[in-house]
């Protein structure tokens, strides 16, 4: 059985004083250099798609404020024009960016990605992110967000302020994957003899109305490679969850053991009952943070180093996992039992645990085969355009 693997890239690595680390390269995060450097990696071990994370305001260790320090990375590039600078430089690796679904305008999204899925030819996709910090929305200046807490968020006040946002990224997905079907497949004609470039007939208006946006459209860019491009979203609750329900193709989770792997997928499921979701499930993807070594004790010893730096143990949403690459395939073997179909990791250091996955990992499981679109190695159907006249539309 082939067990796909996501590699999700961020700055110098997931830990916090990964940029210190020997190997780590910290001058050149700022260049095109090294991110195509690390994409190639991935694409090279056998790596099946790589997340490029991205946010509208600085890297925190705060809940939803900056912090202020200095002795942590602070600052990125835009992961949508990483991606696209990559795009060119490989193959067969897919390229999923982070984009914000709160503040951008979905029209601009999806041009964004289908962009990316020209440029890549047929291996783009969207990690959908919600934004609610106040801070970040003070960069549009066009809404403001009350102060929050996890505490806060928890109460009716807080599950309100969640609701709105995630209902909104729902809409903004929405409209980004009516956009991308707003061209059909065969309308480019490119008929110099006639003087008719494209059949009007096969552009449509996607007229959406919805409390947040009311759309015109179609799109300024006709339908990319793959129609529709995965969309992707990190859950860990009831409305995020939903969210994915609604929208998305890939939900990743964040279980820590056997147990919250099983609870984490049945509500996943339930999820998809009370939205009424239909057609494909979602494809559900178990996130951990890693730290690979030859041996437990020296992936702890480096696990130790870092969080001695850093000044505390890392805290992250998803399991932070210290051990050789053997065990991290059981684990991921166990997950994968429970009913998880893929698996997206977090090198705690890049590129040392970047090349522990490619070189100790991916070869002791079977990677899916190539093939030319992102969807169709992940295992997914050809999209089916909803404006196209076809039987399957109209039954």
């Amino acid at each position: 059985m082939t067990l796909p693997l996501a590699v999700a890239l961020d700055g110098a690595g997931w830990h916090p004083a990964a940029w210190r680390e020997q190997n780590a390269r910290p001058r050149d995060l700022f260049t095109a250099r090294y991110w195509a450097d690390l994409v190639r990696t991935a694409e090279d071990g056998g790596i099946d798609l790589v997340t490029i994370e991205d946010s509208l305001g600085l890297q925190s260790s705060a809940f939803g404020r900056p912090d202020d320090r200095v002795d942590q990375v602070r600052g990125r590039l835009d992961a949508s024009l990483i991606a696209s600078f990559v795009a060119p430089l490989t193959n067969r690796i897919g390229l999923v960016p982070t984009i914000t679904t709160t503040h951008p305008e979905p029209f601009h999204v999806a041009t964004t990605v289908q962009t990316l899925d020209y440029a890549s030819r047929g291996r783009a996709g969207w990690r959908a992110q919600v934004s609610g910090s106040p801070f970040e929305a003070k960069h549009f200046g066009r809404r403001e967000f009350p102060e929050f807490t996890i505490e806060s968020l928890r109460g009716p006040a807080g599950e309100a302020v969640l609701r709105e946002l995630f209902d909104e990224a729902a809409d903004a997905i929405e409209v980004v994957r009516r956009l991308w079907d707003s061209w059909e497949d065969d309308a480019i004609i490119r008929d110099a003899a006639t003087g008719r470039f494209i059949d009007r007939e096969k552009l449509h208006y996607i007229d959406f109305a919805g409390e947040r946006f009311s759309v015109k459209g179609p799109s300024i860019t006709p339908r990319s490679p793959q129609g529709q491009p995965l969309v992707a979203v990190l859950a860990h609750q009831t409305i995020p969850y939903e969210l994915a329900a609604r929208g998305a193709d890939i939900v990743f989770g964040t279980p820590f053991d056997e147990a919250g792997a099983r609870g984490i997928l049945g509500e996943i499921r339930d999820a998809e009952s009370r939205v009424g979701r239909t057609g494909r499930p979602l494809e559900a993807w178990a996130d951990v943070v890693v730290v690979l070594e030859e041996t437990t004790a020296a992936a702890r010893a480096v696990l130790d180093r870092l969080d001695e730096r850093a000044g505390a143990p890392l805290a992250s949403d998803a399991l932070v996992f210290a051990g050789t690459p053997a065990d991290l395939v059981d684990l991921l073997e166990s997950w994968r039992a429970v009913g998880y179909t893929g698996f997206r990791l977090r090198p705690a250091r890049l590129p040392d645990d970047l090349r522990q996955i490619v070189e100790h990992v991916r070869p002791r499981v079977a990677a899916p085969a190539d093939a030319p679109t992102l969807r169709e190695r992940l295992g997914f159907e050809p999209a089916a355009n909803r404006y196209t006249d076809t039987e399957e539309n109209a039954a």
